[in-house]
């Protein structure tokens, strides 16, 4: 050997452990492996991770941006980080993939300064992956960070004028799909479209609900304080929560005199209590009623007119949380485990009929990011005979001169009026007759209802999640 010294070897350091980000990187596996949904996965691992002294509100706020905003513009991160590795993206292994996207939303969706973001998701890597894959992590990360944002959407999205779905679904992180479905529900040119989809990126205020004859919209003011909440924009009966807050520690929501709701879904409820009936106003069927909150809003209403609700709901679990969003109701009220393309009960039973029908969700992105990227365009073909099937069993169980309401969180035009058209046409095998009610003037004060009769809600324009309501009377 020659003269020149060896240099010693650095000794082998310990990865740090950052709760805030391995909390999150778990939360993002949960969602892959299990097919879980964020805002059910999330909440009791921050809740765990606070009994912890050392893990206080900042950081479970950073957790919640981490989990959410990753979710959220998956698909654009994924493009970025396809431009970054040397092998198609599918052969990243998934952990390594959520670890660089965690890594891709705080360089690019966050203030996060570059060299703490990188260093602390090359350090989550250690922890989670190991060395290796932690040398493989950092090296994509340094490439994703010698551009910004708008730098890598120049070099992922193609024009707008070349491709205007594909370029807004890149930019907006939404699938193609999906953007050319909310285009034909939505109509219009460019700019209210990019208002859509950037209304779905934001996160959405936490709205309270005060149901009638239990609690009122002021206690809950009061009990929030004047600084943290403001009333409801469009129903009667919501709080909204200025700086997200926690609903849990109000008596109101802890004694089930108040609830969680999205004002949309409240306005469904308000239109089909409001509706006219024909005669007698004294049975009212909720019957997809699962998990309960317009279940608990139509039973207060009900309640309050001297009427009976029941509720009914095919999943023996879901009906359980019917039961307890119901509990302490001040009028009479049943809880049952039914399917309701075979209900127990007998045709024409009902006055009021409030059939929400399972569909993709894809008015509700605000809340579940992670479902736009879930959901498949074969989807609705899986959901549209079950919907179908439940509005004829609707307009079955409801007395001639009653009211049905078919509700459903999507605005894509084959889960909403064509279902409605299909049924009342007689396409799907109905054997009743029935009429539109026009809905627009059953939710006062709401603008942008469009030409009716049926409302179809929208985040960018009344804050609400996508809810889609038509209102049919039974004539023969």
């Amino acid at each position: 050997m020659s003269g020149q010294s060896r240099r010693p070897s650095k000794p082998y350091r310990r990865p740090k452990k950052d709760p805030v980000r391995i909390l999150a990187f778990e939360a993002l596996r949960a969602v892959d492996e299990r097919d879980a949904y964020a805002n059910l996965v999330l909440p009791p691992m921050l809740r765990k991770a606070r009994e912890n002294e050392d893990f206080d509100g900042r950081d479970a706020a950073l957790a919640t941006e981490l989990v959410y905003g990753t979710l959220r513009r998956q698909g654009t991160y994924d493009a970025i980080i396809a431009r970054c590795v040397d092998r198609p993206l599918r052969e990243v292994d998934p952990p390594v993939l959520d670890v660089l996207s965690l890594g891709a939303h705080q360089l690019l969706g966050t203030r996060i300064p570059t060299h703490a973001a990188v260093s602390a998701t090359v350090e989550l890597a250690r922890v989670v992956l190991g060395d290796g894959r932690a040398k493989f992590v950092n090296a994509v990360l340094r490439k994703i960070a010698a551009d910004d944002m708008n730098g890598w959407l120049e070099r992922v999205a193609p024009e707008y004028d070349d491709d205007p779905e594909e370029h807004l679904g890149i930019v907006h992180a939404h699938p193609r799909w999906v953007v050319s479905a909310l285009w034909d529900a939505l109509g219009g040119g460019r700019a209210g479209m990019e208002d859509l989809l950037e209304a779905d990126n934001e996160r959405p205020e936490v709205t309270l609900v005060a149901r009638p004859g239990r609690s009122t919209t002021e206690e809950l003011i009061e009990a929030v304080g004047q600084e943290s909440a403001l009333p409801g924009r469009w129903s009667p009966y919501a709080v909204r929560l200025a700086e997200g807050g926690e609903p849990g520690a109000l008596d109101a929501v802890r004694e089930g005199r108040a609830g969680v709701q999205d004002e949309g879904s409240q306005l469904v409820a308000a239109a089909l209590a409001n509706a006219p009936v024909e005669g007698a106003d004294r049975l009212w069927l909720d019957g997809c009623a699962g998990p309960g909150g317009k279940a608990a809003l139509l039973g207060a209403l009900a309640a309050q007119r001297g009427a009976r609700l029941l509720a009914s709901e095919k999943q023996p679990h879901r009906a359980r949380l019917v039961a307890r969003s119901l509990a302490g109701n001040p009028g009479p009220y049943e809880v049952v485990a039914a399917d309701g393309t075979r209900p127990p009960w007998r045709p024409g039973s009902f006055d009021r009929v409030l059939m929400d029908v399972p569909c993709t969700g894809l008015g509700a992105l605000r809340r579940r990011p992670e479902a736009r990227w879930r959901r498949r365009p074969e989807d609705l073909d899986g959901f549209a005979p079950l919907q179908r099937e439940l509005l004829r069993q609707a307009l079955l169980s409801v007395r001639v001169g009653g009211v049905v309401g078919y509700a459903t969180c999507s605005p894509h035009p084959a889960e909403t009026r064509a279902v409605v058209e299909d049924v009342l046409k007689g396409r799907a095998g109905a054997d009743v007759t029935a009429e539109w009610i026009d809905a627009r003037p059953l939710i006062p004060g709401v603008p942008a209802l469009g030409d009716g009769p049926d409302v179809q809600l929208w985040p960018h324009l009344h804050g609400t999640d996508a809810m889609y309501v038509a209102l049919l009377r039974r004539t023969a």
